[in-house]
C-alpha cells in the first residue's frame, strides 16, 4: 500500500473516528482540551529530547566519530514533532512514542537499520558511479585557461 496513501486518507479517517469517538465518550471541550494539552506537552518534551540529541552528536563530532545514531534520532525526533503538532489521537500516540529514546533505538535496529547503509572512514559512499576518496582528491591541481569577463 503506498505511503502517500496511508498518510493522507487512511490516517486521517483513523482520527475522524478517534475524535468522534471521544467526543462521545468525554465530551467536545474536554476533547479539545485534550487535543491542545498533548501537542503543548509534546513540543516540549521534543524540545528537551532534541537538545539532547544535539549535544550527543556533538560530543561524538568532539571524539571525531561519526553521529549516526543521533542523525538518525534527529530524523525520528522530527517526524515526532510533525506528528504531534498535527491534531489528533493517533498522530500523538506515534508522536509520543517516537520520542522514548528506548523506542526510537529499537525502531531503528529493527526496521531501519537493514535498509540503512552508514559509511564510515574506510568505506565512502559512491560519488557520480566512482568510488570517492578524499586523500586522492585533496592534492590534484586541475589546469585551465580563464578570461576575466568583468572589463
Amino acid at each position: 500500500m503506498p505511503i502517500l496513501f496511508i498518510i493522507f486518507v487512511i490516517v486521517p479517517i483513523i482520527e475522524i473516528i478517534l475524535f468522534m469517538q471521544a467526543g462521545n465518550w468525554i465530551g467536545i471541550a474536554p476533547t479539545l482540551v485534550m487535543i491542545v494539552l498533548t501537542a503543548v506537552i509534546g513540543v516540549s518534551l521534543l524540545r528537551q529530547q532534541g537538545l539532547s540529541t544535539l549535544y550527543k552528536a556533538q560530543e561524538k563530532m568532539n571524539q571525531g566519530q561519526i553521529p549516526a545514531m543521533e542523525m538518525v534520532e534527529g530524523i525520528m525526533l522530527a517526524v515526532a514533532g510533525a506528528l504531534l503538532i498535527t491534531p489528533g489521537f493517533f498522530t500523538d500516540t506515534i508522536g509520543f512514542l517516537l520520542l522514548v529514546p528506548p523506542l526510537r533505538r529499537y525502531f531503528f535496529t529493527t526496521a531501519l537499520q537493514n535498509k540503512v547503509k552508514m559509511y564510515t572512514q574506510g568505506k565512502q559512499p559512491p560519488f557520480d558511479g566512482q568510488e570517492y576518496h578524499s586523500s586522492s582528491h585533496s592534492n590534484r591541481t586541475i589546469e585551465g585557461d580563464y578570461k576575466n569577463t568583468d572589463d
